[in-house]
């Protein structure tokens, strides 16, 4: 896990040095292990290092291929390395550290850059061909390892975090108003631009190749996820044994480390089902909790302290546990800091991402994280059957879109922005990016429940997950610290794909039963907890049985109490004064009546004073350059 940056001058221009490790230093705690730097014929790479395997020099980045042909920057941890490494070896490829790393290395000068869709493994590449002088990017499958790039023609710059790429001198901070018109619908980026004008993400599972002639960026991509090969034949009982084999395998690979390893445990199924097989893995498992003081919180918030859960199976795993009690002070406090380190504003609430981070980082290196097995197994089963009896494609889109629209919907947008960026924005541009997302999957249907439903599966991971992974990764290395998630292992991936919908969702037979014209139809959809039928059964055995059968609930601080009470003084301050530096984009008329509307209790907005306090702070810190 570390911190990459580059440069290509297309002209062959030498990059300077010191300009270098300018960019580097920015994202020096993603890596404060070790550094290293390769110039040469226009391409400068630099490298921050948390060393996780092979914590010797002989694990230093850029690191290049015997035959020096490669030189690479790898950020992040292939669990099948050992099995390719025999491999290689097999064909005569020789090493001298026992890193992943140089497994990628060999691998590329093996098999060029198809050997990227061979790694188990969450990464962030970019490799030098020094024979071809040819620059090659590549992000793993699901988009754990972020990956950004600016390209203006001339010269192309890369970063896992884009305040190395405003280090560079040629570039000038700007906004993507159209981003922000798609932030504020989504509370997320469906598309791969970022709120800095011109700076992209280079999407999940794609590889883009620059040499001195490219004039454009072409995103190559090598995978995507598949919903619609569902094996029906698959009985319940084959589904729950190859799911609970896959899982444990995936919880074994991913304990692989030099360093100490920890895991996150919230209270819930996931984490709690990955404690269980990671605890049995070393002699004392360190484990981490985030709580939040309740005293003066109250409606549905108040039950969403999940402490007493997580010190349950604490006791039960005998691991070594750590929790870290938030209170409402600490909002105003880490705020700044997140939006520094998030950079690309993503999805909701986040400061308990960083504050259990930095609680897990002063005991471990890594830490084990329950995302992804909502996504693949059916966990929100309230959203699919919105939609599950949509009548074709465009009805589908319909009801789908109303759902993610969850700050402010397409006929309010025009309130939301003052008139000039209103009248510079497309307002119909972020129902087509929720198209494409659909559209550019070729194998989707709309004919069947089941079919609207897997649609829904493919539509959140890739679109909502990415956004939870990018937080996840940015606020833990903030800390220096490696999350992993085993639930995105490669093999138990493609195998959930192919479980039937039916044994996901445990009471779907019933629910198509609904007559549609029922006034329960909403509560019926909305009071049930049959999501991750299949999963929940492979975790018989691992965990409680209370915390198997326990309702699904988010994880997520008390802000809408917090916002109307100990808190509503610091979001009037920040959001309705003449100091507020997002007004020249945000109307203050506007966000006065969301605030206000909130505070007095007519309408919860936590969601969209969220938004409007981390917009706030980016524009000081990103636009202002106000130090933090």
């Amino acid at each position: 896990m570390c911190g990459i940056a580059g440069v290509f001058n297309l002209n062959g221009e030498l990059f300077s040095q010191s300009h270098l490790k300018k960019m580097a230093d920015l994202i020096a705690h993603r890596g404060p292990d070790a550094e290293g730097y390769f110039i040469d014929r226009g391409v400068a790479l630099a490298h921050r290092r948390l060393s996780i395997l092979d914590t010797s020099p002989k694990g230093t980045q850029p690191m290049s291929s015997k035959n020096k042909e490669w030189v690479i920057l790898f950020n992040g941890c292939i669990y099948n390395y050992l099995e390719l490494k025999q491999e290689l070896k097999s064909k005569g490829h020789e090493f001298i550290s026992t890193t992943d790393t140089e497994v990628i290395c060999e691998g590329l000068a093996s098999q060029g850059t198809s050997f990227f869709k061979r790694l188990n493994g969450m990464f962030a590449i970019a490799a030098w061909n020094t024979k071809e002088e040819t620059l090659f990017l590549s992000r793993d499958r699901y988009g754990v390892k972020p990956l950004y790039y600016w390209h203006n023609g001339k010269t192309l710059v890369f970063a896992s975090e884009i305040k190395s790429i405003i280090a560079h001198p040629d570039f000038k901070v700007s906004i993507d108003t159209g981003a922000l018109n798609e932030y504020f619908t989504f509370q997320n980026l469906f598309s791969f631009r970022t709120l800095f004008k011109d700076v992209t993400m280079l999407p999940p599972a794609n590889t883009v190749k620059i040499n001195k002639d490219t004039t454009f960026v072409k995103h190559d991509s090598w995978w995507d996820y598949d919903f619609s090969k569902t094996d029906e034949k698959m009985t319940f009982e084959d589904a729950r044994e190859e799911t609970s084999r896959l899982f444990k395998q995936a919880v074994t690979r991913q304990m692989i480390a030099d360093v100490p390893v920890g895991s996150y445990l919230s209270g819930g199924m996931d984490s709690g089902s990955i404690t269980a097989i990671a605890s049995k893995q070393v002699d004392r498992l360190s484990t981490f909790t985030c709580g939040f003081d309740m005293s003066e919180v109250t409606g549905v918030e108040a039950n969403y302290d999940e402490r007493r859960d997580a010190e349950l199976m604490a006791n039960h795993f005998k691991t070594e546990h750590y929790e870290q009690v938030m209170n409402a002070g600490d909002l105003s406090w880490s705020l700044p800091k997140l939006v520094y380190h998030l950079e690309d504003l993503r999805v909701g609430m986040s400061y308990p991402n960083y504050y259990i981070s930095r609680l897990a980082s002063k005991f471990v290196k890594v830490c084990l994280q329950g995302t992804g097995g909502d996504e693949l197994f059916g966990g929100y089963p309230w959203r699919y059957y919105r939609v599950f009896k949509s009548l074709d494609q465009n009805d589908f889109f319909n009801n789908y879109y109303d759902f993610w629209q969850r700050l402010v919907p397409d006929g309010d947008r025009s309130k939301l922005f003052v008139p000039n960026v209103s009248s510079s924005i497309r307002h119909e541009e972020p129902r087509e990016i929720f198209e494409r997302v659909f559209t550019f999957n070729k194998s989707l249907n709309y004919d069947t429940p089941e079919q609207h439903i897997n649609n829904s599966l493919y539509f959140e991971i890739k679109t909502f997950l990415p956004g939870l992974l990018l937080v996840g990764d940015k606020l833990s290395m903030a800390n220096g610290l490696e999350e992993r998630f085993p639930f995105l292992d490669n093999d138990l991936v493609d195998f959930a794909q192919t479980i039937p919908v039916r044994h996901k969702l445990g009471q779907l037979e019933n629910r198509k039963r609904i007559d549609e014209n029922s006034e329960k139809k909403k509560r019926a959809y909305q009071e049930f907890d049959d999501g991750k039928n299949v999963l929940r059964k492979a975790m018989e055995g691992f965990i409680p049985e209370r915390i198997i059968n326990r309702k699904k609930q988010g994880f997520s601080a008390p802000d809408e109490s917090w916002y109307r009470g100990e808190n509503a003084n610091y979001v009037k301050e920040l959001l309705l004064n003449k100091k507020t530096v997002s007004s020249e984009f945000i109307s203050q008329d506007y966000m006065k009546s969301i605030v206000h509307d909130h505070i007095d209790n007519h309408v919860n907005h936590r969601l969209l004073i969220w938004s409007f306090m981390n917009f706030e702070w980016w524009c000081r810190i990103f636009l202002n350059k106000e130090k933090i």
